[in-house]
């Protein structure tokens, strides 16, 4: 075993992972990562920072935002989670994921301090991050929470920016039961006197992150208020943005969601212009036109053949389910459905949104968490889905695979971990 895999083991088993075992390695509270930050000596306040909450889309947004920074010549950070292949997936610099030997280092550092806080998975790597981007000597990064955004650990950080992409029903066994209270907890990363675009928010949800805006005296922006392009129109398999202030754009991200994220997206380069950063129209068109090779980003409504036409995507909750059903139903042929969730979601209305005439395969992530497929197929038949249940996702694709004609769609989802589960096979 390497020094790395040693370093990857401590992390994955040594520590409470929400990722594998959910909540009961969810930490809520700031107290503790906050003496974490100062063990290591507060590495996120030597360089601006730019801070990214929501239910769905912040890793489009933050993705497509660092490289945008990256094209306008930023040695850019970029922290998200969760990974889909590669742990070091979660902590980039213009690019490129933190080194194998950093990795290591940071570990060993750690160990050696025995600290008296005993840091959550999640933690202990957004430390690894924010020190990692000090020691890289970044001119910016962009960090996407965890979980919520009032307790979530990275709310540590005083951003130059905030965002909040939108509000969905997600994790409300932490962050409430409706979506005022979801979105009062995402609110919780509007700081004092920093500006702050919203995504998507209307009636009590927008009336939430006025008031939060109001006591904070944060300006406050709404991207779809702000008529950031005229139409937005698939030609080509790309979505072409036209009467931008940057002129027509193309972007790689076709997903349905995908335009209202780039309405934020633009709202917040043109927040960042105002406030002095240099970013042209160029930087602009190929950050969004090159975003997966720029910044690795994968899993978004991925195409990964033609012939079947195989799709992926991480979206997992009712807010991504209403754009990817919409999508599905637009596809040729019959679909093959490679799908399976984590246990503890409420995975009732998801299904409902499904295709009812398609062929599934019911599967479950190799993590703790996963609900078991067997069960996963018991719960759809009630809901008048067909099909077989599949011990493993690369399983699961083989079967679905085997069944299609050249006008067929496959389709791999339902969760982060299924999507991560199924590029892990391809690479392998």
């Amino acid at each position: 075993m390497t020094a790395y895999d040693d370093a990857i083991e401590f992390l994955y088993t040594r520590l409470p992972m929400f990722q594998r075992e959910g909540a009961p390695a969810y930490k809520p509270g700031l107290d503790n990562v906050r003496l974490l930050d100062d063990i290591f000596g507060r590495p996120h306040t030597k360089y601006p920072t730019i801070h990214i909450a929501g239910t769905n889309g912040k890793g489009s947004t933050a993705h497509t935002i660092a490289a945008i920074l990256q094209s306008a010549g930023y040695r850019t950070g970029l922290y998200t989670s969760p990974h889909l292949v590669d742990f070091r997936e979660r902590i980039r610099v213009n690019g490129q994921m933190i080194p194998h030997g950093s990795v290591c280092d940071f570990v060993q550092r750690y160990k050696s301090m025995q600290p008296e806080c005993h840091p959550s998975f999640f933690e202990l790597t957004m430390m690894m991050a924010f020190e990692h981007f000090n020691r890289e000597k970044v001119d910016i990064a962009v960090i996407e929470t965890g979980l919520g955004g009032r307790l979530d650990s990275t709310n540590i950080i005083s951003p130059i920016l905030s965002i909040i992409t939108n509000i969905s029903f997600d994790h409300t066994a932490f962050l409430g039961n409706t979506l005022t209270e979801i979105a009062t907890e995402k609110a919780g990363i509007i700081k004092p006197g920093i500006p702050v675009i919203i995504g998507e928010a209307k009636g009590e949800v927008k009336d939430v992150f006025i008031a939060r805006a109001s006591k904070e005296h944060a300006p406050i922006y709404f991207a779809e208020e702000n008529g950031t392009y005229s139409s937005a129109e698939y030609i080509g398999g790309k979505l072409l943005y036209k009467g931008t202030r940057f002129g027509d754009i193309t972007g790689e991200l076709t997903g349905e969601c995908q335009p209202k994220n780039s309405a934020t997206i633009l709202t917040a380069i043109e927040r960042l212009i105002a406030d002095g950063w240099e970013i042209s129209e160029e930087a602009v068109k190929k950050g969004f036109m090159n975003v997966c090779g720029l910044t690795g980003l994968a899993g978004r409504w991925m195409t990964v053949s033609d012939t079947p036409l195989v799709i992926c995507d991480t979206g997992h909750n009712t807010g991504g389910w209403e754009y990817i059903s919409r999508q599905l139903s637009a596809l040729p042929g019959r679909k093959h459905m490679v799908i399976g969730f984590v246990n503890d979601k409420d995975i009732s209305h998801i299904l409902d949104m499904m295709p009812k005439d398609a062929q599934y395969y019911f599967t479950q992530a190799s993590i703790p968490r996963a609900l078991p497929a067997g069960e996963l197929a018991s719960i759809a038949l009630a809901k008048g889905m067909k099909g077989e249940a599949y011990d493993t996702v690369a399983h699961a694709y083989r079967k679905a695979l085997g069944n299609t004609t050249g006008s067929d769609t496959v389709f791999i989802g339902g969760s982060t971990f299924i999507v991560a589960d199924f590029l892990t096979a391809l690479h392998d």
